[in-house]
This record gives structure tokens, C-alpha cells and sequence, in this order.
């Protein structure tokens, strides 16, 4: 890729039953990687991939970051680790990080610090450094639920993964459609 215009990524987590959360709560995150983003919610721009997955809570599990319960923190911090991941393999140029969690992009930034799943906080935060280090990254907060086409397809990728269903393809879904 190497492009020096960013790529925006959008990523977002779900979870279901967010009270009283345990490490057998189901969780999930998405992304979408979108080129020639205007940022407006208008849905311009072409999708170029996504991705999405269950938060993975044991240890012993394939695709473990840390994250000791399903939530919906443990699942926006996922949803930032797999994306800047993906920065890593695709070479970018640039990126930014588009999320409807400010504490979650906060946390990935190192602004704040984690109270909880701190192991999943620790790996997502040396990320963000590893990958800023080598581009140009940064983060910004997109309002949830407002219609923004490529915010409510991280919102659907995520929401589909934490159910445990295969996403509707991209030609048949409609922003707001979980």
C-alpha cells in the first residue's frame, strides 16, 4: 500500500450483556478499512477490507490479547489491536483511527491508564507505539449511532461477531442494521 494518504479505520466492539461481565460473556469487534474517507459520515469512500471476531478470553486460545472478560471495553480495545495489526502487515502509510469509544482510543494512546485488563491495555498500548513509530497515526472519537455509514458498519461487524453470525455482505446491508 504505502500510500501517505490515511486510511481511516473504523472500529468498534459489542457486547450483549454488558453488566456483571465474566470471562464467558460474549464480546465482539470489527473493523472496516476505508480509502478516500472525507471523515463527514456521508459514506464517500471506497471499503478497501474488514475484519471481525469474538474477544477471546483463555489463555490457551488462538487470537488471546489479554482480555480477562467479554465486555464492551475488553471488545473496542480489540477491535483497535486487530486493526493496527493489520497497519503492520499492509504497510500503510498513514492511518486513522475512527472510534465511538473515548476511553478506548485514550487508553490505546496511552492518555489514560487501565483499572482493568490491564494485559489487554499493556499489548494494545505497544501497538499504538510500535505502529506510530512507523507512520503517521492518530485517533478520533465518531459519535455511535448517528448514521455514519462506515462507524454503523464496525457497529454491525462487531454486533454480528459477539452473536456469533457471519456479517450481511456490504451490498446488502444499510447503516443501522445490526
Amino acid at each position: 500500500m504505502g500510500s501517505t494518504r490515511p486510511v481511516h479505520i473504523y472500529v468498534d466492539g459489542s457486547c450483549g450483556e454488558n453488566r456483571n461481565v465474566t470471562s464467558d460473556t460474549k464480546a465482539g469487534w470489527g473493523f472496516c478499512v476505508i480509502s478516500e474517507d472525507t471523515g463527514s459520515g456521508n459514506g464517500k469512500g471506497s471499503l478497501l477490507t474488514e475484519s471481525f471476531g469474538q474477544v477471546v478470553t483463555n489463555p490457551d486460545e488462538e487470537g488471546f490479547l489479554g482480555a480477562e472478560v467479554g465486555s464492551n471495553n475488553t471488545a473496542e480495545l480489540s477491535a483497535i489491536a486487530h486493526a493496527l495489526r493489520w497497519v503492520i502487515l499492509e504497510e500503510v502509510g498513514a492511518a486513522i483511527l475512527m472510534s465511538d469509544s473515548t476511553y478506548a482510543l485514550n487508553i490505546a494512546s496511552g492518555i489514560w491508564e487501565a483499572k482493568a485488563n490491564q494485559e489487554l491495555a499493556r499489548r494494545v498500548s505497544s501497538l499504538w507505539k510500535e505502529v506510530s513509530g512507523q507512520i503517521v497515526l492518530s485517533g478520533e472519537h465518531v459519535p455511535a449511532h448517528t448514521g455514519h455509514r462506515w462507524n454503523e458498519r464496525a457497529d454491525h461487524l462487531a454486533f454480528r461477531a459477539m452473536k456469533g453470525d457471519s456479517p450481511l455482505p456490504l451490498q446488502f446491508w444499510k447503516p443501522g442494521k445490526r
